[in-house]
């Protein structure tokens, strides 16, 4: 198969770039070629995106699949049907498990669970795009599968506050400071390893049934939200002095969290991966939690200047702390 990833070297797609090209896949990367990240055996087209007149070369290919991964406007799903259309045999839209009915009604998620999301823009704008790729596929049939993956990781710490791009609750562990966790903890959630959501999404990749449908792509280990935490201190090999703090009071203090919380973490999620084991015969999640954030810490180690102390997000911790105790 000839595969485009627009992306493809960021904290998901790594892994799937290079399981793609171990598959036998020939993998064109189209980037502005700023990333660190070298996927070797993958072609390099050097370019952006959303200056589309200006990839020639681009317009010289036809493709059996399509892939962006950081598509997050409708105008930028416009711009992809208005280029691949008749270029590609699939086009797949990296979307987000986010998308999901918030507040849940029933805390098992199917791909059939109603998409909406009135909390957080990044939500609602995945939720235009998926509309207007469904419109292109029912009334033009362009080729579409949509994938919604939730809270991936691999180069990242996968937590609610002081995570993610951001080292600021894995200095405080190390450092004895208190963290914040939301809610009393007891919530349940699914981290799922890059490597492990790679195995469900390059089964994907010219898979003819899948045309038209939708996937999440997730591990089958369900933590709570102390485990997480409990897991990452005991990969930094220290306690963690958990303080907890109920999410509305969090997001009231400190509007930001808004999005990455009331809009995503605060409740229980369950997903339910029948469809795509279904579709990818043997799809299975294998890295559990506890060895996979040993991975990203120790790669973070091997690459310190992503190590992100960010202060903005220190200030923003220590306010939130401070408020709630003067209560």
């Amino acid at each position: 198969m000839k595969v485009l990833f627009i992306g493809g070297t960021g904290n998901i797609s790594t892994a799937s770039s290079r399981l793609a090209l171990a598959k036998g896949i020939d993998l064109y990367l189209l980037n502005r070629g700023n990333s660190n990240t070298r996927i070797v055996g993958a072609k390099s087209i050097i370019g952006d995106i959303g200056q589309p007149d200006a990839l020639g070369e681009l317009k010289e290919h036809e493709w059996d699949v399509v892939v962006n991964w950081i598509a997050f406007m409708p105008e930028d799903i416009e711009r992809d049907i208005q280029l691949f259309r008749g270029k590609t045999k699939q086009y797949i839209f990296i979307s987000s498990a986010s998308c999901y009915q918030t507040p849940l009604t029933y805390p098992v998620i199917t791909e059939s669970t109603p998409l909406v999301n009135n909390l957080w823009d990044y939500s609602q704008n995945k939720i235009r795009c998926e509309h207007r790729l469904q419109k292109a596929y029912r009334k033009e049939e362009f080729p579409i599968t949509i994938v919604r993956p939730s809270l991936t990781y691999d180069t990242v710490i996968p937590i609610a506050i002081g995570g993610f791009d951001k080292y600021n609750t894995a200095n405080r562990i190390l450092t004895g400071k208190e963290i914040i966790v939301h809610g009393d903890g007891t919530s349940l959630w699914t981290v799922t390893h890059s490597d492990d959501f790679a195995k469900g999404f390059v089964g994907l990749l010219g898979l003819r049934q899948a045309i038209g449908h939708a996937f999440h792509i997730t591990s089958d280990e369900v933590l709570s939200w102390n485990m997480i935490y409990k897991i990452l201190a005991d990969a930094l090999e220290k306690e963690a002095k958990i303080v907890h703090i109920a999410s509305d009071f969090i997001c009231s203090v400190e509007p930001s969290f808004t999005g990455t919380l009331l809009a995503d973490k605060a409740e229980s999620v369950l997903f339910d991966n029948t469809k795509i084991k279904t579709f990818v015969s043997g799809y299975k999640a294998t890295i559990p939690f506890a060895e996979g954030i040993k991975r990203t810490l120790s790669w973070l180690h091997d690459n310190p200047e992503f190590i992100n102390i960010d202060q903005q997000t220190e200030e923003k911790i220590e306010n939130i702390l401070s408020v709630y105790r003067s209560q």
